[in-house]
């Protein structure tokens, strides 16, 4: 048994070592025009805190703008400096400039988790809507908080400097 738990904690950690070598790897990467690399040199400014509308959301998708938005449970969230993750040529690329809530519950990486309308996410069931709070966690403590995501009709807040300068991870 003791061999046994040897070997698998052996075979753990070599599997660890080949995924870690594959991050290595891929994250030097650089697509067209070095995207990923731009980002990490040259960090972008702080964006003020604003509200977006799904049409707006779409501009920072990371191609028609360096800037890397996602929005997830109405929020949205700054993830340009993961753009190895979320830039066009990332395994997620395809949640930039979009809300991701849906393909993050749903573990979809398709077109088909995507809506063009707003989602309210009101079908999915209480396993997912626990997933999508838990991505919601995680991007708030890795990036910057930049707004809400407006349902059709909703007003953008109006937001103060000194509320713009308050640590953006800290949300409601």
């Amino acid at each position: 048994a003791g061999g046994q738990m040897l070997l698998s904690v052996g075979l753990l950690a070599l599997a660890l070592l080949a995924a870690y070598r594959l991050y290595l790897r891929w994250g030097t990467r650089s697509g067209p025009g070095g995207a990923a690399r731009r980002g990490e040199a040259d960090p972008l400014p702080r964006m003020k805190r604003r509200d977006f509308s799904l049409e707006q959301l779409r501009e920072f998708d990371g191609a028609r703008n360096p800037r890397i938005l996602l929005a997830v449970n109405g929020k949205v969230f700054d993830v340009t400096k993961g753009s190895k993750f979320y830039g066009p040529e990332g395994p997620y690329g395809i949640f930039a400039g979009r809300d991701a809530s849906r393909g993050l519950a749903t573990f979809c990486l398709d077109k088909d988790a995507l809506r063009d309308e707003y989602d309210d996410l009101s079908d999915l069931n209480a396993v997912q809507m626990e997933s999508v709070r838990e991505w919601e966690m995680q991007f708030k403590e890795k990036y910057d908080y930049v707004g809400r995501l407006l349902k059709p009709g909703e007003e953008p807040s109006e937001y103060t400097d000194e509320e713009d300068t308050k640590d953006h991870t800290k949300q409601e």
